[in-house]
């Protein structure tokens, strides 16, 4: 991909102001970023707990598969998001994530960016800003984050929570199928509703009640080949946390990403010391 760079301009504002403001535009670009895995409980197998361990065997080598979802969170932020993920040792892959809703959408559209597309490498998630975002960022269009840049406040103050309830539910790295049956089989009240149709498939739909950062319940539609094909999970309740429903299709897919230049790239936590 090759990127264009701004020429440099008068009257703008002091660096650090708009370092600061870079700041707190990248924490929106990482509504994509990732969760950590949730642990597996115990109990005695049910029905439904064996129906899904041969849906994780089958996720497993799989390995891959292609991705459509949206996610809702409140007023705050809509997306769509469409590509395909690989999860074996680690998440790859590249999606495209469009901006269609939301005060935060309402922002980054009045700098110029609509969309965003997101790699996924073993390293982190990077992110391509805008040109106009990409000038406040120092000329660089794209921003790596580690996955566990918004799993925590960013001091112990506990400033940056608000970019850490935008990321909560929103990853992508949560939003992979593997992890999804994990989240479920923990759950303690795991249960199937029964066989429905999904865009012409027949699937078991299976819901339960989870334990995991920015996720409260987990629906999957497994089909006869013991793979999900639809997702939802929500954050809970309250109607600004997210809720995210994702298709998967064509497991096994082949899955590559490759990281932007690095010149061309800022560090989120570098912008966070800059615009400290």
């Amino acid at each position: 991909m090759t990127s264009r760079r701004t020429g440099r301009r008068t009257g703008r504002r002091p660096a650090r102001c708009r370092t600061a403001r870079a700041v707190a535009l990248a924490a929106v670009l990482a509504c994509a970023a990732g969760c950590g895995p949730a642990e597996e409980g115990s109990g005695t197998p049910s029905a439904a707990e064996r129906a899904l361990r041969a849906t994780e065997r089958a996720v497993d080598r799989a390995g891959s598969a292609r991705v459509e979802s949206t996610t809702v969170m409140g007023d705050r932020l809509s997306l769509e998001a469409v590509g395909a993920l690989g999860w074996g040792d680690a998440l790859t892959g590249t999606l495209t994530i469009t901006y269609t809703g939301g005060t935060a959408a309402d922002t980054l559209r009045a700098l110029g960016t609509t969309s965003t597309e997101a790699r996924y490498l073993p390293d982190g998630y990077y992110a391509r800003m805008g040109e106009e975002l990409a000038d406040r960022a120092g000329g660089r269009h794209w921003i790596r984050y580690r996955y566990d840049d918004l799993a925590e406040p960013t001091d112990g103050k506990g400033e940056g929570a608000g970019r850490t309830d935008l990321a909560d539910g929103l990853g992508l790295r949560a939003g992979t199928p593997d992890r999804s049956v994990r989240l479920l089989l923990a759950a303690d009240d795991l249960r199937s509703t029964g066989p429905e149709t999904v865009r012409g498939r027949r699937a078991v739909h299976y819901t339960g009640t989870v334990d995991a950062p920015g996720v409260h319940t987990v629906d999957l539609w497994v089909d006869d080949r013991h793979l999900p094909v639809k997702e939802v999970q929500r954050g809970g309740p309250d109607s600004g946390r997210p809720t995210r429903t994702t298709y998967y299709t064509d497991y096994g897919t082949e899955v590559s990403a490759q990281p932007p230049p690095a010149r061309d790239t800022a560090d989120f936590r570098e912008l966070l010391r800059a615009g400290g």
